[in-house]
């Protein structure tokens, strides 16, 4: 339950984003889902984008969250392969409509504008996840199997959207698995 109206509005646009679209979602909509007036959702949010945007730095503080305790609770190889575990929880809760952030780089496709940056830092931040875990194990071309693993974990979550939840981030795991043993960690 939100505390307060500002993280109401993100918490309501956030669900009507994810699962209707961001150009598809009017503001009109989010207030009457949300119950606060229109007058205090400008108070919070000069725009419709700036809404957006605070929507997409909330949830990617949220995985950031999850993937730094992840890094503090287990082995630096545990907490890799969990990264695969925490997507097939993702991709099996009711409502699962595949990415936020990919949805909104794919609304918002010029790369310079700030909704498509702040998907993309989200998606840099998944990346800095295995960086940070492949160094503390030392491993070979840490920047090139940090980005291989992204690759495993972005595939898998495209395709649990494309063909509905199934393994899709199980099978990403034993092929997460795989590209470990081959690099000898």
């Amino acid at each position: 339950m939100a505390s307060n109206k500002r993280e109401q509005l993100i918490q309501t646009a956030s669900k009507l984003f994810y699962r209707e679209g961001y150009h598809a979602t009017g503001i009109d909509r989010i207030l009457a889902e949300s119950g606060v007036a229109k007058m205090t959702l400008y108070k919070y949010f000069k725009s419709k984008d700036e809404l957006i945007l605070a929507v997409l730095a909330w949830r990617r503080e949220y995985f950031n969250e999850r993937m730094a305790q992840s890094r503090e609770r287990l082995q630096a190889r545990e907490a890799l392969l969990a990264t695969f575990d925490g997507l097939h929880q993702v991709i099996e809760r009711a409502g699962f409509n595949g990415c936020l952030f990919i949805h909104a780089a794919a609304e918002f496709h010029d790369r310079d504008h700030p909704v498509h940056c702040e998907a993309a830092a989200s998606k840099a931040g998944v990346h800095a996840h295995f960086r940070v875990l492949l160094e503390a194990l030392n491993a070979p071309k840490a920047e090139q199997l940090a980005r291989q693993l992204q690759f495993l974990l972005e595939g898998a979550l495209t395709m649990a959207h494309m063909q509905g939840p199934g393994q899709q981030a199980r099978d990403a795991k034993v092929a997460a698995e795989l590209l470990l043993n081959a690099a000898g960690i």
